[in-house]
C-alpha cells in the first residue's frame, strides 16, 4: 500500500542526485526512507543496497575501498548509516578520487551533527535531505482520509496505515521500546532505558509548554546539563522538536526557555495512553496534541523558513511565528471548530506585526475573522503558496 502515496522528498532526491555526488535522506526509523529509495531505484538497472544493520550487509564493507572500486558502475545505496560512521573518510577518498554526481544514497536515522564526520568530512560533496513521517498533505490524497485517525495515529506509515486503532497502538508501542532499547545504544549512549522512558513521557505531559530542565531533573533524579542532554539526544534523533522564543525590541520581559514538542502526534498519545479519538477529546491534552499536529506539519512544509513562538511574562501568546526575509506569518492553533481569541492573542499581535495571520483549526475550507486575521483547516494552509 505504501507505493501508492508519493512523497514530497521524492523530487528532491532525484534533483539532488544531480548536483552532489552523495545524497543523505536522514529521518526518524521507520518513516519511509527505504520504501522511498527503494521507488526510485528500481526504475535504475545499476544500483546496489546494502542495509548496515544486516551483519550480512556489513561485512561487505569490510574492505570497504575495494568494495566500492569493484562497484565502481553502480549507484550506492547504504541504510543506517549511523551505525557506521567510519565510511565517511572512505567515502570521501572514493569521491575525490572520481567526481561524478548521485553515487552514493546514505540513509540515517540520526542527524547530520550526530553523525558528526559526515559535515566535516563530506563538506561540499553532501546534500542533506529530511524526511518525516506522513503530512497531512501527503495522504490527503488518500482514499477515505480520516484527520482524526491522522490526528490520533501520527504520520509514521504502519503506524497510520494499521488496520484498526488496537493495531496501530501495538506498533507504537514497540517503536518507543526499540527506539529506546536498541537504537539509542546503537547510537553509543549508554542510558538507563526506564529513564529515558519517563523523560519521554514527562515531555509528553508537558507537550506545547516551556521545557523547564531543572524541574524535569529533580523529577528525575538528574542534574541540569544531564536532562539539557538528553533532550538534545531525542532532538537529534527527530523524536522531540524544541521551538525557540521570538525576540522584538520590546521593553516587556520575554520567557527565554523554549517549548517541546513531542514531533509525532501518535507517539505523544502512545506515550499518554490515549487508546481513541474519543478518549482524546476528553484528555486535557487535546489543545497542546492539536498544537503538535499543526506545528509539525506547517514547519516540515516549510524548510526555508524560521520558526518561533511569543510570550510575554505577563502572558501575551502567539503559537508560532514564521519569518522568511522580510515576511512574516503568525498562526494560533485552536482545536474547536470555533475559535475564540484573547486579548492577549491581539495585543502580541500588535507587537509582532505580521503580514499574515491564520487561526488554524480542524475544519476544512477557510473564513476571514477580520481583515488581517484567516480562520482556516489545516490542509488549507498547507495549500497555500508563499
Amino acid at each position: 500500500m505504501h507505493d501508492f502515496i508519493k512523497r514530497k522528498a521524492e523530487d528532491i532526491v532525484c534533483q539532488y542526485l544531480k548536483i552532489f555526488p552523495v545524497v543523505a535522506v536522514l529521518g526518524p526509523r521507520q518513516c519511509g526512507k527505504s520504501t522511498l529509495v527503494k521507488s526510485l531505484t528500481k526504475n535504475w538497472s545499476d544500483s546496489l543496497y546494502l542495509d548496515l544493520q544486516n551483519d550480512a550487509d556489513l561485512s561487505k564493507l569490510n574492505q570497504p575501498i575495494l568494495f566500492f572500486e569493484s562497484n565502481a558502475d553502480k549507484i550506492i545505496c547504504l541504510d543506517e548509516i549511523q551505525l557506521a560512521p567510519d565510511l565517511f573518510s572512505v567515502l570521501r577518498s572514493v569521491v575525490d578520487k572520481n567526481r561524478q554526481n548521485g553515487k552514493f544514497i546514505l540513509l540515517g536515522s540520526a542527524s547530520r551533527d550526530l553523525i558528526q564526520q559526515t559535515s566535516e568530512s563530506l563538506a561540499g560533496r553532501i546534500g542533506m535531505i529530511y524526511l518525516s513521517p506522513f503530512t497531512l498533505n501527503e495522504l490527503n490524497l488518500l482514499e477515505g482520509f480520516n484527520l482524526n485517525t491522522f490526528w490520533l495515529r501520527g504520520g509514521f506509515p504502519d503506524s497510520y496505515l494499521s488496520e484498526n486503532d488496537a493495531f496501530s497502538s501495538i506498533w507504537r508501542d514497540n517503536f518507543i521500546k526499540t527506539f529506546i532499547e536498541r537504537d539509542i545504544p546503537q547510537l553509543g549512549f549508554q542510558i538507563p532505558a526506564l529513564q529515558l522512558k519517563r523523560l519521554l513521557m514527562m515531555c509528553a505531559h508537558n507537550q506545547g509548554q516551556l521545557l523547564n530542565y531543572s524541574k524535569l531533573g529533580e523529577s528525575l533524579g538528574l542534574t541540569h546539563p544531564t536532562i539539557k542532554r538528553y533532550i538534545d539526544l531525542l532532538e537529534q534523533t527527530f523524536i522531540l522538536r524544541t521551538v525557540l522564543p521570538f525576540e522584538v525590541n520590546v521593553r516587556k520581559r520575554l520567557v527565554k526557555s523554549p517549548k517541546v514538542f513531542v514531533r509525532d502526534s501518535g507517539l505523544l498519545h502512545q506515550l499518554l495512553a490515549i487508546p481513541d479519538y474519543n478518549s482524546l477529546l476528553g484528555n486535557p491534552i487535546f489543545g497542546s496534541s492539536w498544537e503538535g499536529v499543526v506545528i509539525e506539519n506547517v514547519i516540515v512544509n516549510m524548510p526555508d523558513w524560521n520558526y518561533y513562538f511569543y510570550r510575554t511574562a505577563s502572558g501575551d501568546e502567539l503559537d508560532l511565528i514564521l519569518e522568511k526575509g522580510n515576511q512574516r506569518i503568525v498562526i494560533e492553533c485552536k482545536a474547536s471548530m470555533t475559535p475564540k481569541l484573547t486579548k492577549g492573542f491581539w495585543r502580541a499581535l500588535a507587537v509582532v506585526q505580521p503580514q499574515k495571520s491564520f487561526v488554524i483549526t480542524p475544519i476544512s475550507g477557510s473564513y476571514d475573522l477580520t481583515k488581517e486575521v484567516v480562520v482556516c483547516g489545516l490542509e488549507d494552509f498547507l495549500n497555500i503558496e508563499f
